[in-house]
C-alpha cells in the first residue's frame, strides 16, 4: 500500500453533498475558486502551513495572484470595481470554504480579514477612501488588516474594557494606545481600528506608514502560521477626518457588524477544513488493511464517518443559510451567524482528531523523511482550533442563540 499525500484527496462532497440550492453563479465561483486552490495554492500550501510565523515569509506573489484571478472582487459591488453578484455573501463563503479546504491560514488572512472585515468595513468609509482604496484591494496591490481587540478588550468589546483612545484634533484626530492578536498587522498597508471617544467608540483608518504607528514581531502561535498576527503600538497618531468610518461614536456598530459576517466565513472555514481531513482519511482507509481487511470495512468507523458526513452536511447547510439570509436582508441574521460559526468551527477538530486516530502514524506525521512524502493533518488539527476562540468565543455564539430562545 502506498499512501499518496500529494495527489488531490477523492472530493467526497461531490457525491455526498449537492449544491441544488446554490445559485448558479455561486456554483460557478466555486468551480473557479477551486480550480485556483488546486493549481495555484495547493504546490505552496504545505509550506505555508508549516512554516512558523515570519514577515519575510507572508505570500505576496500569492495575495498579487488572487488578485489578477478575480477572487478579490467576488465580495464586491460593480461600482468598486467588483463582480456585482447578486448573492455576494454566498459567494464569498463558499470561496472561503474552497481556499481552506487546502490552507486554513490563507483563508482568515486573505479571505476573512483582508475582505469580509477590512473589506466590508471599508464600503462604509467614505467616497474618497473608497475611490483611493477598493481598486488596489480588489488588485491584491495591498494588504488590510482590521484591530478591534486589545490586551484586555477581545470578547469584550465595551467602552469599559477598550483602552485605545481617540482624541479631537483640528483636521482629525490623534489616536493612543495599543492592539493586540491583530492579524495581517505585520504587513498591512491600512487598519480599521476601533477607539474609545468618552462613552462612545469611533472607528478609523489608519496608514500604517503614519508616524507613531508601530508594529511589533509576529506571535509565535499554535497553528495558521500564515495568518500573521502581532501587537500593534499608536503614540499620538494623526488621522484625518476623512478617515473617519462612518459616524463618529458609532464605531461599535460598524466593528459588530463586520464581524458578524466574519462568523459564517469562520463556519466556512471550518468545513473546508473539516471536508479535508474527511476527505484524506476516507481515502486512506480504503487502502490500509488491518487483519486482513480495509479499515473502510470495520463498522467503528463506517459508523464514525457516517455521522461526520451527517454532520458536514449540516455544518455546510448552516453557512449557506446563514450567508443568504444576509444576501437577502431577511431578520435573525444574527442568530443564524451564530449558529454557522457555532457548528462549523467545532466540527473539524472532532473529524481532524479522529482523522489522525485512524490513519496513525500517516495523520501525526507533517512530513515523511524516507521519502519526503508531505502529510496534512497535522495542520488541519492545529489550525483548526483557533475558529472556536476568535471573531467571538464560542460561548459567546451560545449566548447570542440563547438571547433568540429566552431574550436578554
Amino acid at each position: 500500500m502506498t499512501i499518496c499525500s500529494n495527489k488531490n484527496p477523492t472530493r467526497l462532497a461531490d457525491t455526498l453533498y449537492d449544491d441544488m440550492w446554490l445559485p448558479e453563479e455561486t456554483i460557478k465561483v466555486r468551480q473557479q475558486v477551486r480550480k485556483f486552490a488546486d493549481e495555484v495554492l495547493r504546490p505552496i500550501a504545505h509550506e505555508l502551513n508549516t512554516t512558523p510565523e515570519d514577515v519575510e515569509k507572508f505570500p505576496w506573489e500569492l495575495t498579487k495572484k488572487m488578485g489578477e484571478a478575480g477572487l478579490f472582487a467576488i465580495p464586491f459591488e460593480k461600482e468598486v470595481g467588483g463582480a456585482g453578484l447578486e448573492f455576494p455573501t454566498l459567494a464569498t463563503m463558499v470561496m472561503l470554504e474552497e481556499i481552506a479546504y487546502v490552507s486554513s491560514g490563507v483563508a482568515a488572512a486573505l479571505i476573512d480579514v483582508q475582505l469580509i472585515l477590512f473589506g466590508n468595513t471599508l464600503k462604509h468609509a467614505q467616497e474618497s477612501v473608497k475611490k483611493e482604496l477598493f481598486p488596489k484591494l480588489i488588485s491584491g496591490d495591498i494588504v488590510g488588516s482590521f484591530a478591534t481587540s486589545e490586551p484586555a478588550a477581545s470578547t469584550d468589546l465595551s467602552v469599559r474594557a477598550l483602552q485605545t483612545i481617540a482624541t479631537k484634533v483640528d483636521g482629525g484626530y490623534k489616536i493612543n494606545g495599543r492592539k493586540r492578536w491583530i492579524t495581517n498587522s505585520p504587513v498591512a498597508h491600512h487598519m480599521f481600528v476601533l477607539c474609545k471617544q468618552g462613552d462612545a467608540m469611533s472607528m478609523l483608518l489608519v496608514d500604517m506608514n503614519s508616524d507613531g504607528a508601530s508594529v511589533g514581531e509576529p506571535d509565535k502561535k499554535m497553528g495558521n502560521y500564515c495568518q500573521l498576527t502581532a501587537d500593534v503600538y499608536f503614540e499620538d497618531v494623526f488621522v484625518p477626518d476623512s478617515n473617519l468610518v462612518g459616524i463618529e461614536g458609532k464605531g461599535l456598530k460598524a466593528a459588530l457588524t463586520s464581524l458578524t459576517l466574519g462568523r459564517v466565513g469562520i463556519g466556512a472555514c471550518g468545513v473546508g477544513m473539516a471536508q479535508a481531513a474527511f476527505d484524506f482519511s476516507a481515502d486512506y482507509m480504503k487502502q490500509r488493511e488491518v487483519f486482513g481487511k480495509p479499515l473502510s470495512q470495520f463498522q467503528y468507523w463506517q459508523f464514525k464517518w457516517a455521522g461526520y458526513a451527517s454532520e458536514l452536511e449540516n455544518a455546510r447547510n448552516l453557512y449557506i443559510k446563514a450567508a443568504l439570509i444576509n444576501d437577502k436582508r431577511r431578520p435573525n441574521v444574527q442568530g443564524m451567524c451564530a449558529m454557522a460559526k457555532l457548528i462549523g468551527s467545532t466540527l473539524p477538530g472532532d473529524i481532524a482528531r479522529d482523522a489522525i486516530q485512524v490513519c496513525g502514524g500517516y495523520g501525526f506525521v507533517k512530513e515523511l523523511a524516507g521519502d519526503g512524502r508531505q502529510f496534512p493533518l497535522e495542520a488541519i488539527y492545529r489550525d483548526c482550533k483557533i475558529g472556536e476562540i476568535y471573531e467571538g468565543a464560542n460561548e459567546v455564539q451560545r449566548m447570542v442563540i440563547a438571547r433568540q430562545i429566552f431574550g436578554r
